[in-house]
């Protein structure tokens, strides 16, 4: 898990960059081409839940549930941070809070 979460963490960074270059190309911030926040945070939750496709279902479901919501601060981040690094941060933001919904899932079925 731990070298996943490097590998992600990495990614991340990178999504910032990319997501920052891209936005500023096409002249909007959080163009819906830009799909790499997406793709990183969701494979965050990937890692802390099982390799089933019931988990990943749940996984997928609360993942876009939480992005597409924007709970606070994802909301904030969303309209504070017009560059690479809100791209990114709001879905981490929704990455979170779909791990910790799914990791309390778990602990109620074990």
């Amino acid at each position: 898990m731990a070298t996943q979460l490097v590998l992600l963490a990495l990614l991340f960074v990178l999504g910032v960059v990319c997501s920052h270059i891209t936005g500023k190309a096409v002249g909007e911030p959080d163009h819906g081409g830009i799909v790499i926040d997406e793709i990183v945070c969701f494979a965050i939750v990937l890692v802390f839940v099982p390799v089933t496709p019931l988990w990943w279902s749940a996984a997928f479901l609360a993942f876009r549930f939480f992005d597409i919501l924007k709970i606070w601060p994802a909301s904030w981040i969303d309209k504070a941070f017009k560059n690479g690094f809100g791209v990114m941060l709001d879905d981490l933001v929704a990455a979170l809070f779909s791990v910790g919904v799914l990791l309390g899932v778990q602990s109620l079925v074990k």
